[in-house]
């Protein structure tokens, strides 16, 4: 999962640096809340990880309440309600990381999660999660991968190891548990965006889902189809 490519000039990277409709990093919730977080560190770095930190504990991970509308998948949003999925987390750091002058972008893999819960699978229908969400980070002029999915207590409760980062290193789902069971497999990168590509996203999940399923099947559909109706 490491990007080898080379580094873009810094004209490259003011998509990144700039506010989208869901990473709405000038939302005064937001921007204030990247200044509380980021105190007095000035170090790109050391903002990084304090508030990588910040959204993988400060927010509760929850799969089961998945809004897909813009204003739903905003920064904003889940950083009021408090609590997001691995997408809606990962756009909440971009955001807070824009705000305080940190290029940040989102970046897509769908995972398989060899260790899903019994309820969430039959409401998937599968244990594969498409489009995963994590975020990429423009640290000593290159991209380092930060996952702030899944926050400490769950990770305690499930006996899976929490994703530790400290800005230098990619911090990706470990393929094993704490026990040594297998975990997270990724099976394939869907590249990286400066916003969520939501319609992109809905039509995998309009795909590869249950019309049924309480999160990613009817709701999702019906989304799908209405922003194909727009589009058309």
């Amino acid at each position: 999962m490491t990007d080898l490519r080379p580094s873009p000039p810094m004209t490259d990277l003011r998509a990144y640096l700039e506010p989208g409709p869901c990473v709405d990093s000038a939302h005064p919730r937001v921007a204030a809340h990247a200044r509380d977080v980021a105190g007095d560190a000035t170090d790109p770095r050391d903002v990084a990880v304090r508030l990588y930190y910040a959204v993988r504990d400060g927010v509760r991970y929850d799969p089961y309440r998945v809004e897909t509308s813009v204003e739903g998948l905003s920064a904003s949003r889940t950083l009021e309600q408090g609590y997001g999925f691995c997408i809606t987390k990962a756009v909440l750091l971009a955001a807070l990381l824009r705000a305080r002058g940190v290029p940040a972008r989102l970046g897509y893999a769908d995972v398989r999660n060899h260790l899903t819960s019994e309820r969430l699978r039959r409401t998937m229908g599968t244990d594969l999660f498409a489009y995963h969400g994590y975020t990429d980070v423009w640290l000593d002029g290159r991209w380092v991968k930060a996952t702030p999915a899944f926050n400490v207590e769950l990770c305690r409760k499930a006996g899976t190891l929490p994703l530790e980062w400290d800005g230098s290193a990619d911090s990706i789902f470990h393929p094993f548990d704490a026990g040594g069971r297998r975990h997270m497999e990724y099976v394939r990168d869907r590249g990286v965006h400066a916003d969520v590509p939501r319609a992109e996203i809905l039509a995998a999940w309009a795909e590869i889902y249950p019309a049924d399923a309480d999160w990613a099947g009817a709701g999702v559909q019906a989304d799908f189809e209405a922003e194909v109706e727009r589009a058309g």
